[in-house]
């Protein structure tokens, strides 16, 4: 590793206000399966970290909401913990991070754009979950991770309706267009089974709107949702 990028690692875990005993552990949250793909002799990947970590991240937040709010039921508990842990909000806590400039990718899924896609940016924020609680337990990771979120009732209160995009569009094209009017294709689809990439684009009344890429069928139209609204007339 260069001594840049070794910087970076630095200001990130000053960031997290944890120093990871096991280096190792965050290398590989940080690093996406285009680069190991380019660099077949390089550590492991990120989804195997991202799997443990959406699980961890879950038991932190389910346990932060149902105590910090004593009073409520199960119905807007669960609805609180899945706006706190959908893709667009784990995004944008990693853009709070600044993930994006540490990441390491392929030369192609970084010359597109990479370290700023959504997708990319959710998987190494879970991954990076994952490898507090491996280096440090359950403690230190809830510690760690309540802090990037700091008080939770402001952070639900603030949430975005781009975390929404889909519905955002729809709700702009209706008055004009009626509810039929939108259409998303998945254009195209690349990877191995474990590590699929979709692409898909938004069209209105025929005319193409937006395009974009994702993990999932869902979160490629995601954004290509926000790709349309990017570009809506203001």
């Amino acid at each position: 590793m260069s001594d840049t990028f070794d910087q970076t690692l630095a200001a990130l875990q000053a960031r997290l206000g944890h120093v990871f005993r096991d280096p190792a552990l965050l290398v590989c949250a940080l690093t996406h399966p285009s680069y190991t793909s380019d660099q077949p002799d390089s550590p492991p990947h990120n989804q195997r970290l991202e799997l443990l970590g959406d699980a961890v991240l879950q038991l932190i937040l389910t346990d932060a909401l149902y105590h910090r709010f004593p009073d409520e039921r199960e119905g807007p508990l669960s609805k609180s913990r899945s706006t706190l842990s959908r893709g667009g909000f784990l995004a944008r806590l990693a853009r709070e991070l600044d993930l994006g400039a540490v990441l390491r990718f392929g030369a192609s899924e970084k010359q597109t754009g990479g370290n700023d896609r959504d997708s990319n940016l959710e998987d190494a924020f879970e991954a990076l979950v994952g490898a507090l609680y491996l280096d440090a337990g359950l403690d230190q990771a809830r510690r760690v991770v309540l802090s990037v979120y700091g008080p939770l009732d402001a952070r639900l209160k603030t949430d975005l309706p781009d975390d929404n995009p889909k519905g955002r569009l729809q709700e702009l094209v209706q008055p004009l267009h009626g509810n039929q009017a939108l259409r998303y294709d998945t254009v195209h689809i690349s990877g191995d089974d474990h590590a699929r990439e979709y692409e898909s684009t938004v069209h209105l009344l025929d005319a193409p709107l937006g395009a974009g890429r994702g993990s999932s069928k869902k979160t490629a139209e995601e954004s290509a949702a926000r790709a349309a609204l990017a570009a809506w007339p203001r």
